[in-house]
C-alpha cells in the first residue's frame, strides 16, 4: 500500500529559509557559493538592459569626444567661458522669459561666430631656427634666427610666430607673404648664467583679437644652446700626474713590469725570462728581477652638488668652473679622466663634451647621503685612480674630506678643493691630506701648482 508524499517535505530553497530536511545539499545557505552565483545570475539578467544602454552611451560618447576634441582644442579659456555664459543666458532667457538674457546670449554667440572666422585658412610655411653660436661661455653674446618661407602657391595671411627661449617667449608678427617669399627675424638669447637653453619649437598662432579662439601649428623641434661655465687655463703639470710612456710608477712590487726595483732569489714558478744570469753566475744561485708596478695615469674628480655644502649659488657656480677647468686641462694633456657628481657621470672624451655636460650639473636638494657614501657609490665602477680631486663647498668639513680619502689606497694622491667664494687662497695639510681653499677662479692655477 502506497501513500502520498508528505507535502511538508517538499522544500523550495528560494523561499524557505529553514528546510525540514537536514541535508546541506538540498538547501544551500544564504552565504554559500552556490547561492551567491545564482544571485549574480539573477542580477545580471535583471540589469541587462541597463548594461546594454550604458555600452551604447559610452561608445557614442567616446566617438563624439574623439571627433570634437580637435575642434575644442582651438577654444581658449576665455572662449570656453564665453560659450558657457552664452548657453546659460539662452536657457535662462527662454525659461524665465527674459528678453534681456536672450539678447545677451545672441550677442555672445555672434561674437564667437565672428571670432571663429579668423581661424579660416591653412598656412604653408617652412620655418627654420638657428642659433649662432650653439656654444657660448657665460656672458657671451648669442643670437637666434628664425627664417619663415611661404612654400604654398597662394599668398599667406598674417600670423603670429611664437618661439619659446628658455623660460621666456619670443613673439614675431609675420606679415602676408607671397609664394616663395621669406622673412627673417632675430632674437637675443640670455646667457647670464650657466645652463642648457632650449629654443623652440616654433609655433604659428592664428586667432582673433579677443583671444576667444587660438589655433597653433608646430613647425620645428627644439634646439639646444650650451652656456658653458667660465674656465681658466692651468699649467700642464698642475694635475700632478706622471706623463711618460710607461705610466705612473707605484710602490707595489711585481714580477712583471718595466720599472726595475731589485733582485731576489729564484723560487719555483718564476718566469725564467727575468732571471739575471750575470748575478746568478757570480752568487752561485739563480736570481730574478723584481719590478715596481706601473699603471696608466687616471684622474678622478669627485664633484659634490649637494646644496648642504654650499653657502650660496655663487659658490656653487665657482665649484663647477673649478671642476670644468681642471677636467678640460687634463683632457688636453691626454690623461684618462673621470668626472662624477650626484646621479651623473660627465662625458670626458673631449673638452667640448665635458663642458656641455657641465652645463647640466644642478644642485641636489634633499639628499641625505654622506659624502663618503656618495663617493663610494659614484666611483665603484670607475678605473682605479692615481689622483683624486674632491670639489665641494665651504660647508664641507675636513672629516668629510678625510672619509673620502680613506676610500682609496695609500698610493692614490688625493687633493681636496674647498670652494669658499671671496676668501683668500690657502693650502692646509690635515693628516696627510691637502685641503686647498679657493676663493676665486683666478686663484686656481697658482694654488694647484702649490698643492701638487
Amino acid at each position: 500500500m502506497t501513500s502520498e508524499p508528505d507535502e511538508a517535505l517538499v522544500v523550495d530553497p528560494e523561499t524557505d529559509a529553514t528546510p525540514a530536511s537536514p541535508s546541506p545539499v538540498a538547501t544551500p545557505s544564504a552565504g554559500s557559493p552556490a547561492r551567491a552565483a545564482r544571485l549574480r545570475q539573477v542580477g545580471q539578467k535583471s540589469g541587462a538592459p541597463f548594461v546594454w544602454l550604458w555600452g551604447i552611451v559610452s561608445s557614442w560618447g567616446g566617438w563624439l569626444w574623439r571627433t570634437a576634441s580637435p575642434y575644442l582644442a582651438v577654444v581658449s579659456g576665455l572662449g570656453a567661458l564665453v560659450l558657457t555664459s552664452a548657453i546659460v543666458a539662452l536657457v535662462a532667457g527662454l525659461i524665465l522669459g527674459w528678453a534681456e538674457l536672450t539678447v545677451v546670449a545672441i550677442a555672445l554667440f555672434a561674437a564667437l561666430g565672428v571670432a571663429a572666422l579668423f581661424l579660416i585658412g591653412r598656412a604653408t610655411y617652412a620655418v627654420d631656427i638657428a642659433l649662432n653660436p650653439r656654444r657660448v661661455t657665460v656672458g657671451e653674446r648669442a643670437i637666434g634666427r628664425v627664417l619663415v618661407t611661404n612654400t604654398g602657391k597662394k599668398p599667406s595671411t598674417a600670423t603670429t610666430l611664437e618661439v619659446p627661449v628658455g623660460e621666456g617667449l619670443a613673439e614675431f608678427a609675420i606679415g602676408a607673404l607671397s609664394p616663395g617669399a621669406e622673412t627673417e627675424e632675430l632674437f637675443a638669447v640670455p646667457t647670464n648664467r650657466r645652463a642648457v637653453i632650449l629654443a623652440g619649437p616654433a609655433v604659428s598662432v592664428r586667432g582673433d583679437q579677443l583671444g576667444l579662439f587660438r589655433r597653433a601649428v608646430r613647425w620645428t623641434d627644439q634646439i639646444e644652446l650650451f652656456v658653458h661655465p667660465v674656465t681658466t687655463r692651468l699649467h700642464p703639470t698642475a694635475a700632478g700626474l706622471v706623463r711618460d710612456l710607461e705610466g705612473q710608477v707605484t710602490k707595489k712590487i711585481t714580477n712583471n713590469d718595466i720599472s726595475f726595483h731589485a733582485l731576489r732569489a729564484y723560487v719555483t714558478g718564476d718566469d725564467v725570462r727575468y732571471v739575471h744570469w750575470r748575478t746568478s753566475a757570480r752568487t752561485g744561485q739563480l736570481m730574478v728581477r723584481q719590478f715596481e708596478e706601473s699603471r696608466r695615469s687616471q684622474l678622478t674628480i669627485i664633484h659634490s652638488s649637494d646644496e648642504r655644502y654650499y653657502a650660496d649659488d655663487a659658490e656653487f657656480e665657482l665649484a663647477v668652473s673649478v671642476t670644468a677647468s681642471i677636467g678640460a686641462q687634463v683632457i688636453r694633456d691626454g690623461t684618462q679622466i673621470s668626472v662624477v657628481t650626484e646621479g651623473r657621470i660627465l662625458k670626458t672624451h673631449s673638452v667640448t663634451s665635458l663642458l656641455d655636460d657641465s652645463c647640466r650639473v644642478e644642485k641636489i636638494v634633499g639628499s641625505t647621503a654622506t659624502p663618503r657614501e656618495f663617493a663610494r657609490e659614484s666611483t665603484k665602477r670607475l678605473p682605479p685612480p692615481s689622483v683624486v680631486v674632491i670639489v665641494a663647498g665651504s660647508a664641507m668639513d675636513a672629516p668629510d674630506y678625510r672619509a673620502i680619502q680613506r676610500l682609496f689606497g695609500g698610493e692614490t694622491n688625493v687633493i681636496a678643493l674647498k670652494i669658499e667664494h671671496g676668501s683668500r687662497p690657502r693650502v692646509q695639510d690635515v693628516a696627510g691630506l691637502s685641503i686647498v681653499t679657493i676663493g676665486a677662479l683666478g686663484d686656481l692655477p697658482r694654488v694647484m701648482a702649490r698643492a701638487v
